[in-house]
C-alpha cells in the first residue's frame, strides 16, 4: 500500500500533525510506503501512485486558507525560533519551513480526478471553540469532488492559540486516527 500525506502549514502545527499521521500509518502497516510532503511538493505523480491520500491544512477564517490569509499570517510571523520578553509576554511564532509556498486551494485546482476506489482522508488544525470553524470539511468536500471516497469523517486537531501550540494529546490522537484509517471497512460519505 502506498500512502501520500499532503499538508499545508504556516506555524508548524499542521506539519506536526502530518508527522503524527505518518507515524500512525507506519505503526499500523509496516509494509506501507508512506510519503509525507508539503503541498508545494505534492506532485501529480505522487498523488497518482497513492492508494490512500491524506490531506490536511490549518483553519483560517472558519475554513481553508486563502492566499491573503496565508500572506497575512506569514507577515505577522518570524523565521526565527520563538522568544519571550523579560516580562514573559507573548512570543513570536516561527514560520514552518514551507509556509510561504502555495496553499491547498491552489493545489486542488490542479489535482486530477481520481479513479474509482481511490480513498482519501482530510484533517485540519483549529481552535477549540465552535465559531472558529474548520478546514477539514472543505478539504474532504474537495477530495470527494475529485472522485475520492473518504475513508473517515474529516478530523480536526486543536491548537491552543491561532499560532499554536497544539493542545496536549493531539499528536497521539492524530497517530491513532491515522492508524484507524487503514482499518476502516466502510468508507464515510
Amino acid at each position: 500500500m502506498q500512502v501520500l500525506i499532503v499538508y499545508e502549514s504556516i506555524f508548524g502545527n499542521t506539519h506536526l500533525v502530518a508527522g503524527a499521521v505518518e507515524r500512525g500509518i507506519r505503526d499500523a502497516a509496516a509494509e506501507a510506503v508512506v510519503n509525507c510532503v508539503p503541498v508545494s511538493r505534492a506532485t501529480a505523480d505522487l498523488v497518482a501512485a497513492a492508494d490512500l491520500l491524506v490531506v490536511g491544512g490549518p483553519t483560517h477564517a472558519r475554513g481553508m486558507t486563502i492566499a491573503r490569509s496565508r500572506r497575512d499570517a506569514v507577515q505577522g510571523a518570524t523565521k526565527e525560533p520563538p522568544t519571550s520578553s523579560a516580562a514573559g509576554d507573548a512570543q513570536e511564532h516561527p514560520l514552518d519551513q514551507d509556509a510561504e509556498g502555495p496553499g491547498l486551494r491552489e493545489w486542488f485546482h490542479a489535482l486530477p480526478k481520481a479513479g474509482n476506489g481511490r480513498r482519501a482522508a482530510a484533517f485540519d488544525t483549529r481552535l477549540a471553540y465552535w465559531l472558529a470553524g474548520g478546514a477539514a470539511k472543505g478539504i474532504g468536500h474537495r477530495l470527494h469532488k475529485h472522485g475520492y471516497t473518504l475513508a473517515a469523517e474529516p478530523e480536526g486537531f486543536v491548537v491552543e492559540g491561532a499560532e499554536g501550540p497544539l493542545r496536549a494529546g493531539e499528536l497521539n490522537r492524530a497517530h491513532d486516527w491515522a492508524a484507524a484509517l487503514l482499518r476502516a471497512e466502510v468508507p464515510a460519505g
